[in-house]
């Protein structure tokens, strides 16, 4: 089967849009101006679908709409254009249905009568030139016990004529099959993939990731999205996701929660991590003790090379974290003893994996204290080309660490990670022209 999963057969060309997904899309140059990301339809009689487009996503947080009059070809792992693209940022109409982000996982009734099925594809077929329709789904049958719990069943293909309810809106409709279609996003692009999800579908597919995915989405998405979010879940699967994020980010996304809210999350998440929390809140905004993670790399004198990488290897770990190493006295949980100096990750490659940390020490970068002001972190970290930097307080003890993403976003306007593509490229341009 070709990537874009095309069937040749009496009834025209049929292709299956959630291998589709993903594909590329190409000018008559042979040049790729995008991928599909999701395809565009309105329903019209009964449950006929016309398909009227794709989104394609042209660049990072940029998705256009490409109308089908302007494809020339729909090819195996390709498909092909007229060259010309509508820059314009892709907006959703109100009858217009995205098919990978709303009718995945829909359950929809058989018409003969032999129950629900949840919807895992969709097809769309070509009747003529420039002309496709949604003519067939691929579903699994939902089978309910005595007891209530839902169970799946065989899969098997229907044409749309052969079900009901496709255009009912669930509230309750899972994401299983959209969550499988995003599971190789990086955590910044399903961010943006969610935020330009209907709110009961972000919802959806917030209730199906795991407590570790979801936190590093969280820590992506902008504060209306990511409020929503934790409002809409359970509070004790919201503090479990709460414990998993960084301290920094967690600390930012309880402050902005209804007091109420934030107390009682508070008290459901593990003591340690509340703890952190509750301190990262104590700090004046714009400073480094409100930007600093408490959970660096952190190890004693007597920590070998061999120990320093095979930390820094952890998924975990941020990338802008990964690059050093703190050396402290014990504790070595923060606040930690007296700290000593920073490894470098270069400098650690250089050597033998038995050294010791303590005897490769950069003593010469400066340490910030919680209460230093942004402005002060910044030409810090632009001076020695750093990623990280060490946050002591006056005693000498390490309370934490303030990274260069954490500083970006604090710099960046508030609501950077909402900002439509048009605003970008007005930015952009006006960035050039000055």
């Amino acid at each position: 089967m070709s990537i874009a999963s095309i069937e040749l057969g009496t009834k025209g060309r049929r292709v299956y849009i959630g291998k589709l997904a993903g594909t590329s899309v190409f000018d008559p140059l042979g040049d790729q101006v995008g991928k599909i990301h999701d395809v565009v339809v309105i329903f019209r009689l009964k449950s006929e679908a016309n398909v009227i487009g794709f989104v394609v996503e042209v660049g990072p947080r940029k998705r256009v709409f490409l109308p089908l009059t302007r494809v020339t070809a729909i090819e195996s792992g390709s498909v092909i254009t007229t060259g010309l693209l509508n820059i314009r940022s892709f907006t959703q109409r109100p009858i217009e249905t995205l098919v990978v982000s709303e009718l995945f996982d829909r359950v929809v009734t058989m018409n003969d009568g032999s129950g629900q099925v949840r919807i895992l594809d969709v097809a769309m077929r070509q009747r003529r030139p420039k002309d496709w329709v949604i003519s067939t789904l691929h579903v699994q049958r939902v089978r309910t016990s005595s007891l209530g719990f839902t169970r799946s069943g065989e899969t098997l293909t229907v044409d749309v004529s052969e079900v009901s309810g496709l255009l009912k809106t669930d509230s309750n409709q899972a994401a299983t099959a959209l969550v499988q279609y995003t599971e190789d996003m990086r955590p910044a692009d399903l961010a943006d993939f969610i935020h330009s999800l209907p709110q009961d579908r972000k919802m959806a597919v917030a209730q199906q990731l795991t407590d570790a995915r979801l936190a590093d989405v969280l820590e992506e998405l902008g504060n209306d999205d990511r409020i929503a979010i934790v409002s809409g879940l359970s509070a004790t699967r919201a503090a479990d996701v709460l414990d998993v994020m960084q301290p920094d980010d967690a600390a930012d996304l309880v402050g902005e929660l209804p007091d109420a809210q934030a107390q009682s999350l508070l008290a459901l998440m593990e003591p340690e991590e509340a703890e952190d929390v509750r301190r990262l809140m104590t700090y004046d905004e714009s400073t480094a003790g409100s930007l600093m993670t408490t959970e660096p790399v952190i190890f004693g004198p007597n920590a070998t090379v061999a120990q320093m990488l095979a930390a820094v290897r952890r998924e975990d770990i941020p990338a802008s974290l990964a690059t050093v190493a703190f050396i402290a006295r014990p504790p070595q949980e923060t606040p930690t003893g007296q700290y000593l100096g920073m490894v470098h990750i270069q400098r650690a490659l250089r050597e033998p994996p038995q050294t010791l940390l303590g005897t490769i020490l950069d003593r010469d970068i400066e340490a910030v204290e919680p209460n230093a002001h942004i402005a002060t972190v910044t030409r810090l970290l632009a001076t020695y080309n750093l990623t990280v930097l060490p946050v002591v307080d006056e005693d000498g003890h390490l309370h934490g660490a303030v990274s260069v993403d954490d500083v970006l976003d604090e710099l960046l306007p508030e609501d950077w990670r909402d900002f439509d593509d048009d605003v970008t490229d007005r930015m952009m341009a006006r960035s050039i022209d000055g």
